[in-house]
């Protein structure tokens, strides 16, 4: 289909990027790598009457260190966040679940930034920055400001994120030591998850010290199985692992598509939070 008119504007930098979402109020969006925006013009629903196209501001791209946190533009393409040796070394979860998203293609053009600001639950990375404790940074005409993941996907395809902000970096907490593991479920290769879940372990002695669940597609927005994750402290054998995780799905509120029922997704979220906490833990 042809996607409705619109208004074309290709900043060089984030400043002049921020002014003209400004200027543009409600009616902009941001284009990104256009995996999310540009299906959603072409089926016209989205009606932007200003297209902001971010892709040409090199401090958006890149990754580095800041003591204890890798700071990623969030412009970095999947391509380059599954290919950079800070985060194979540091955020090796991150690294692992975007190799999961989509296909080559996508992976080459679809930016971790433009997939965390659209906030899709059904999105495999929000549940992964979440299991992280990543920080977002946005910045608007009021200057810069830190959300927790855990803040920033607020609703069904709604961040945090007022109209005049642009998502500029991801700060991602190093998970030396971390065992990590992404399992999902899908219909068919390169289709939305119908469950996902992104496990952190920390072990010590043989056993869990400390866990981090992230789901996705069992809400709304993306959630952390936090009864699962009280439940495995201590864990330290297969059985341990299988019973805490029959706790996955509590709080949440799946929803009912041509893919899954509700209770079919809460039954995905107890089988493969299980898988990815063993794998995770080392007893898969």
């Amino acid at each position: 289909m042809i996607p409705p008119a619109f208004d074309y504007a290709r900043p060089a930098d984030i400043a002049e990027a921020v002014r003209t979402l400004a200027e543009g109020g409600e009616d902009a969006k941001v284009l990104a790598g256009g995996q999310s925006l540009l299906p959603l013009l072409r089926l016209r629903l989205a009606f932007p009457e200003l297209v902001v196209d971010v892709g040409r501001i090199p401090a958006l791209r890149g990754v580095r260190e800041d003591g204890d946190t890798l700071v990623i533009g969030a412009m970095t393409t999947h391509h380059d966040v599954i290919r950079d040796p800070l985060v194979r070394r540091h955020a090796g979860l991150l690294a692992a679940a975007t190799a999961t998203v989509a296909d080559p293609a996508v992976r080459h053009r679809g930016t971790l930034g433009g997939s965390l600001a659209h906030a899709d639950p059904a999105g495999d990375l929000p549940a992964v920055v979440l299991a992280l404790d990543a920080e977002l940074v946005a910045q608007g005409p009021r200057g810069r400001r830190t959300v927790p993941a855990r803040q920033f996907f607020v609703d069904y395809l709604q961040s945090a994120l007022e109209p005049d902000e642009l998502l500029v970096e991801i700060r991602v907490p190093k998970a030396d030591g971390w065992g990590f593991h992404y399992e999902k479920f899908q219909r068919v290769a390169q289709s939305w998850a119908t469950v996902g879940v992104a496990a952190l372990v920390r072990r010590d002695n043989g056993h869990i010290a400390e866990a981090r669940v992230g789901l996705t597609n069992m809400g709304t927005t993306p959630l952390r199985a936090t009864a699962t994750e009280e439940a495995l402290t201590g864990a330290g054998d297969p059985e341990a692992v299988a019973r805490a995780a029959e706790s996955a799905a509590i709080g949440t509120q799946p929803s009912q598509d041509i893919s899954a029922s509700p209770e079919y997704r809460a039954h995905l979220a107890r089988v493969l939070t299980k898988r990815a906490v063993l794998t995770a833990a080392g007893m898969g």
